[in-house]
This record gives structure tokens, sequence and C-alpha cells, in this order.
């Protein structure tokens, strides 16, 4: 099943690490499935010919970087890959799981136009009494839903709409409401799943959560979508790309 040659002994990376990478790219390329239990210790180490405390080291970084779970007194599973969020370009959530070679897809909770809670107002810039159309949607990869989002839009922005299952909700906008977003700010927040979310996302009562707010806004800094969101926590990660300030610079001054 191996993909890799053979650990070398010779070489100055240390043997828990070479395993590591080796099993690694065995989950990253299919040889072991999401959910699917590894071989024990002891069938590990004597795949590779290494000790238990090496292959115990290898199995701990791996788990470290989310690829495996241990389950105490079960074994070792895969698992189920995580969705990367972090700094990057605007796109849709069907864009956004096409990258991941995944299929997206929406069930509609509900659609209909409501009045403005005073949170939605101020992040839309609306009036009071401002009318929203109001999208409520459970969002699906591969058939699993792993996120339940709520969007509202001006109503004037979008008379008469109603969103087909099937249909991307960025694409009608764009399509039928001449509205493109430009850019988006979006904040998360660290949360455990309710009863609702639970049920919804089909978790446990208490699993860690992000819940997440996003004002959407179009080329000429009007707000038009406000998003609200609770995404399983267990799908997906955060991911910042940093750069210290002024790195850039030195770098070219080096080159």
């Amino acid at each position: 099943m191996s993909i890799a040659g053979p650990l070398d002994k010779d070489l100055p990376v240390p043997l828990y690490h070479q395993l590591q990478e080796v099993l690694k790219a065995e989950i990253e390329t299919g040889a072991y499935q999401a959910e699917e239990q590894l071989p024990n210790e002891t069938k590990l180490a004597e795949r590779f010919g290494v000790s238990k405390i090496t292959v115990r080291q290898a199995l701990h970084g791996l788990s470290e970087m989310g690829y495996i779970r241990r389950e105490h007194g079960r074994g070792t599973f895969v698992a189920r890959r995580k969705f990367n969020e972090g700094p990057r370009e605007l796109t849709s959530f069907t864009e956004e799981m096409r990258r991941h070679s995944v299929t997206a897809g929406a069930q509609i909770v509900a659609q209909s136009e409501e009045d403005a809670s005073p949170q939605v107002a101020h992040a839309l810039q609306l009036g009071a009494g401002a009318r929203v159309y109001v999208l409520k949607r459970i969002r699906l990869a591969d058939g699993e839903p792993v996120s339940v989002q709520t969007a509202h839009i001006p109503a004037e922005f979008v008379p008469g709409m109603q969103l087909e299952p099937s249909a991307s909700l960025y694409d009608v906008l764009q399509r039928q409401y001449h509205l493109f977003a430009a850019r988006a700010k979006e904040r998360y927040f660290a949360a455990l799943a309710d009863a609702d979310a639970s049920e919804v996302l089909q978790i446990a009562v208490g699993s860690p959560v992000f819940a997440v707010e996003r004002i959407t806004l179009l080329p000429n800094d009007k707000p038009f979508e406000f998003v609200q969101s609770i995404v399983r926590g267990d799908r997906y990660s955060i991911v910042l790309d940093l750069v210290k300030h002024g790195a850039e610079k030195r770098v070219l001054a080096l080159s």
C-alpha cells in the first residue's frame, strides 16, 4: 500500500518524521480513506521496520495536523478532510468546494422577506423598518452538512427573489440583479453547537463550531449582503499566511 520507498536510517531526518510524511502522503492520495482505521502501532512498526515509539511519535504529529484522530480503546482513524479558510480572494461556497474537488450542495430551509433586525440594519447600513430578503440554507459538501447560513439582502435590491435549491446565490445576484461582489469582511468566533445547530449539522451538542459573520460589498463599497453562519469545527481550519512588516523589502534587498 505504501506509495513511498522504505525509511532511510542514514538520512539526517528523524525516522518518525519520515514515517509521518509517508503516512501523510498516503492519506492525501487516497490510499487511506476518511474514517478508515489505520493499522495498529505493532503492524505499522513491523511494516516500516521501526520501533513502536517511532510510530507513536509519527501518529502524534499526524494527529496534531488534523490528519487522523485517535480514539481510546478503538484505534486510529483517518480524519475527514478540513477545508482551510484564510486570507484569500472572495469566492462563493460553490467555488470554494470546487477548489477542494468536493461537490457543493444546499438545502433551503426558508426564504422570505421581513423587517431587518437592528443588527442586520446596522450591517447593511439600512434605515429603521427597512425590508430584507432572508435566505437560510444548509450547505453541503459531498452531501454532508458542513454549515448553516442565513443571508440578508436589502429587499429593494432583489425584488421577487426566489432561489432554487440547485442555484448559486451569487450567480443569480449577478445575472438577474446585476449585483457583483467586490470584497467582504469576515469575523470568526469560537462557539459551541446548541441543540438547533446539533440537529442541522448532525453533530453532538457542545461540539466546537465557528460562528461567522460576513458583510459583502459592491464595487462602490456599499454593503449588499450580511451573512451569519455556523460552521462545523471538525471540517474547517483557519490558516493565516503571516508576513512580518517590511520583510518583503528585506528579501528584495538581498536578491
